[in-house]
This record gives C-alpha cells, sequence and structure tokens, in this order.
C-alpha cells in the first residue's frame, strides 16, 4: 500500500498519541515496532528486521540487539526513566 505524506504523518501522529505513556519496554517492544512499521502501510516487520539479534561485542563477548533491520535501523532501547547512554553505549559495542 502506498501512502502520501500527510497519511504518513496523521498515522505518525496517531502512533505517537497511543504510546506516550507506554513505559516497560520487555513487555511492550515486539508490539511496539510491529505497529511503528505499520506507519509505514503495511510493512511486515518478520520481512525486514529481527527482534533480539545476537551480536559480537568488540570485546568479543556476546550480546543482544533489540531490533536490527541490516544497513537500515538498529535500536536498543530501554524502559522510561532508564540511562539512555547505557543503550547508546550497548548499540555502539559490536561487531
Amino acid at each position: 500500500m502506498s501512502l502520501n505524506w500527510n497519511e504518513i504523518r496523521s498515522r505518525a501522529a496517531e502512533f505517537s498519541s497511543e504510546w506516550q505513556d507506554a513505559a516497560y519496554e520487555k513487555g511492550e517492544t515486539q508490539s511496539f515496532y510491529n505497529e511503528f512499521l505499520q506507519i509505514f502501510g503495511g510493512v511486515e516487520r518478520c520481512k525486514l528486521a529481527r527482534f533480539e539479534e545476537q551480536v559480537t561485542r568488540l570485546d568479543n563477548s556476546r550480546g543482544y540487539i533489540d531490533l536490527f533491520w541490516p544497513g537500515v535501523l538498529l535500536v536498543e532501547q530501554k524502559s522510561a526513566g532508564r540511562d539512555l547512554m547505557q543503550a547508546a553505549s550497548q548499540a555502539g559495542v559490536f561487531r
């Protein structure tokens, strides 16, 4: 389904309103991203991105990225009130 910019903006505003009070990362992350991609008109997450992608960090330890769309998007999120620098650090230390 091809959407014009006004429809995408409208869907994004509705999505933002619906999710503005979400605070529990582990319990809502997959629903959040599946619904986020619907802003763009029927994009199926399972054809683009993977949840909990296992990665090797630069120090050779193993970790997980919350959502990974190769070459496009990397998401490491935190629950409301958590340190966002930790998310940035987690997202930046893999190869």
